[in-house]
């Protein structure tokens, strides 16, 4: 029941009061699953630093407020479709779900269809918030350091092994396709005893990890056969790549080894791997990649079959020679820097790979790379937006000549 307004007496003391007329926004779930995230990527920093007369100050404060905003916009961008984002890597900005979405892992919200690779674990050793900024934002530009060391890759590939285009379609023919490669590459090591761009599909502390190793080469000694792993890297300077990058460079060949030995071992777990990619291992294998099989010696039906090639054959290997080697060419000519040849340390490996897990697992928030290393910064494509660079407003520098710029070319 609804009362009647009563006629109460004006107070001639009493004063108007006026409600202000407060406009709204109102914002889509996916701008509010945004401006959640860049809240997130700033407030570790905000939380990090220590209580002191320097942080209270007004250009600290405004420093922060402006790293804020500019991530905050780069969100909105990302959403007006200025700016363009790879389907995978962005997360489907559409999906209605976005928002529960957003406390999920990164490893479930991105990986979950194709496993964490290599890269994406040094990546994350040479600083977690470039990491974490293109998965939010989109993907980072290609630089001329870059083509030019895939150019130099694909080459190198071309030299021992020949592509065949095979279309496939359903994702189980899609792994197929990937275990047939891998036991391709491993048979021309055992024959040929070399071979190049070989993948490696394994499981590191229970999450599927995927690798393409440069090249293997088994030792001059017959009797020796353990092989050896080779990372060739490319270098746009007749100079060498500065301590942190070539620590980088050191972990890309350590999880290798870490995959292969793994690998050998027998240590693939089959049922884990259907199970979480949501495969059919009694899926019929497409006429096409059947009739691949057969021309390659190892006649399979199912994906389960192919599966169990792929274990067999790794059973027929060594673990990987201890000594790494990691090969400097300059661009230019293909010329031999150095070849640094450095021992496996699995201690500290173990140690990298659980910190960089912590981070994909959603564990605790990405950390920025340590002071003495921000140099890094100034040739980074995010700098202008992240609160960890000690030089906001600085302009980026040149990462196709710099040879710090990237951890890998």
């Amino acid at each position: 029941m609804t009362e009647s307004p009563q006629n109460t007496p004006a107070n001639p003391n009493s004063q108007e009061v006026t409600i202000p007329s407060i406009p709204i926004e109102f914002v889509s779930e996916e701008e509010m699953a945004l401006i959640e995230a860049a809240y997130a990527a700033t407030r570790s920093s905000l939380s990090s630093s220590s209580i002191s007369s320097s942080i209270c100050s007004p250009s600290h404060f405004q420093s922060k407020t402006r790293s804020i905003q500019s991530i905050t916009l780069l969100s909105k961008r990302g959403l007006n479709g200025s700016s363009e984002l790879d389907i995978e890597d962005s997360g489907n900005l559409r999906n209605t779900q976005k928002r529960s979405r957003v406390t999920q892992p990164f490893l479930h919200r991105f990986r979950r269809k194709r496993g964490l690779s290599v890269t994406d674990l040094t990546a994350t050793e040479w600083c977690e918030k470039q990491m974490e900024f293109p998965l939010l934002f989109g993907k980072r530009k290609i630089t001329k350091a870059m083509k030019a060391g895939r150019t130099r890759h694909a080459k190198l590939e071309e030299e021992v092994v020949k592509k065949v285009k095979v279309c496939v379609q359903p994702v189980e023919d899609t792994w197929a396709l990937k275990f047939i490669n891998s036991i391709t590459g491993v048979n021309q090591l055992l024959f040929e005893r070399i071979t190049r761009e070989l993948l490696l599909i394994g499981f590191v502390e229970g999450v599927c990890l995927v690798g393409v190793i440069d090249e293997i080469r088994m030792p001059e000694k017959e009797s020796d056969g353990k092989p050896i792993l080779v990372e060739t890297k490319t270098r746009v300077r007749d100079s060498l790549p500065a301590e942190p990058q070539r620590r980088n460079q050191r972990l890309q060949l350590m999880l290798y080894k870490n995959l292969w030995d793994t690998l050998v071992a027998d240590s693939f777990p089959s049922r884990l791997f259907f199970n979480l990619f949501s495969l059919d291992p009694n899926y019929i294998l497409s006429e096409a990649i059947r009739e691949k099989t057969a021309n390659k010696g190892f006649p399979a039906k199912t994906l389960d079959d192919i599966v169990r090639h792929y274990r067999n054959t790794w059973s027929m290997l060594l673990p990987a020679q201890d000594q790494l080697l990691l090969r400097y060419e300059l661009q230019k000519d293909q010329s031999v820097l150095v070849e640094d040849q450095f021992a496996y340390d699995p201690d500290w490996l173990k140690k990298q790979i659980q910190g960089s897990l912590e981070f994909w697992l959603g564990k605790r928030e990405a950390s920025y790379t340590p002071e003495g290393e921000r140099w890094k910064c100034r040739h980074c494509q995010f700098a202008s937006v992240c609160p960890g660079n000690p030089n906001p407003n600085s302009p980026p520098g040149s990462s196709s000549s710099d040879p710090c710029s990237s951890p890998s070319s």
